[in-house]
C-alpha cells in the first residue's frame, strides 16, 4: 500500500464527484429547483460536496480493505426539491442521467488529451487515473439500486405506483450495495462495462 497512491487517488476522487454533484445541481436548476444554488452547491468547489462517511471514511476503508486495488466514494447528495421541477416525473430522470454523463463525457474529453498529447509519465498516470476514476464513477452509479442516480431514472419510467413501491428500498440502498461488491458484483457488472467504455475511449487499461 502507497499512501501517495491514496492521496493521489482520493485527490482525483474528490474532482470527479464534484463534477458529478454539479451537474446534477446544474440540471435541476435548469428544470425549475433553485434548491441546489440557494444551497451552495452550484459549484466545482470540492468543499462543497464532501461529506464525512462517504466522501473521507468510505475511500479510506476501500483502499485499505483493498491494499490500494480500488477505491470509491460518496459526495454529499445535491438537495433536490422536485415539486419545484416544472415536469417532475420526467425531470428526475434527466437529473438522475447528469451526474454519470457529466463523468463520462469528462472522461472523454480528457481521452482526447491523453491520446493526442505526449504527456511525461507522471502527467501520463494523472490523466488515466482520472479517466478510469471517472469511468467508474459515471458506470457504478448507473445501478439502480436507490439511492445511487441509476435508481431515479427507473423511478421517472416506471408507473407511479411502482415507483412509490421501488422508493421503499432507499433505507437499505447502502447496505444492498455493499453486499453487492462484498460478493463479488462489482467485478461482474461494473468492471465489464468499464472496460468496455476505456476500449471504447482508447485507453489502456
Amino acid at each position: 500500500m502507497n499512501i501517495i497512491s491514496l492521496l493521489v487517488s482520493f485527490g482525483l476522487l474528490i474532482i470527479a464527484m464534484s463534477f458529478h454533484e454539479f451537474a446534477h445541481g446544474w440540471v435541476a436548476y435548469k428544470l425549475g429547483d433553485t434548491t441546489a444554488k440557494y444551497s451552495g452547491r452550484l459549484t466545482l468547489n470540492p468543499l462543497a460536496h464532501i461529506d464525512l462517511m462517504g466522501t473521507i471514511i468510505l475511500p479510506l476503508l476501500l483502499f485499505v480493505a483493498t491494499n490500494g486495488r480500488f477505491v470509491f466514494g460518496a459526495a454529499k447528495p445535491v438537495p433536490i426539491n422536485y415539486l419545484a421541477l416544472r415536469n417532475p416525473r420526467r425531470d428526475i430522470i434527466w437529473i438522475g442521467a447528469s451526474g454519470p454523463a457529466a463523468n463520462l463525457v469528462f472522461a472523454a474529453l480528457l481521452s482526447v488529451l491523453f491520446r493526442f498529447f505526449n504527456l511525461f509519465e507522471f502527467a501520463d498516470f494523472i490523466l488515466r487515473s482520472l479517466i478510469y476514476i471517472n469511468v467508474i464513477l459515471g458506470v457504478f452509479n448507473l445501478i439502480p439500486i436507490p439511492p445511487l442516480d441509476g435508481s431515479r431514472i427507473i423511478m421517472g419510467l416506471l408507473p407511479e405506483g411502482l415507483a412509490r413501491q421501488y422508493a421503499m428500498i432507499e433505507p437499505y440502498g447502502f447496505i444492498i450495495v455493499m453486499a453487492l461488491v462484498g460478493l463479488g458484483g462489482f467485478n461482474l457488472i461494473v468492471m465489464p462495462l468499464v472496460s468496455l467504455v476505456l476500449r471504447v475511449l482508447a485507453v489502456p487499461i
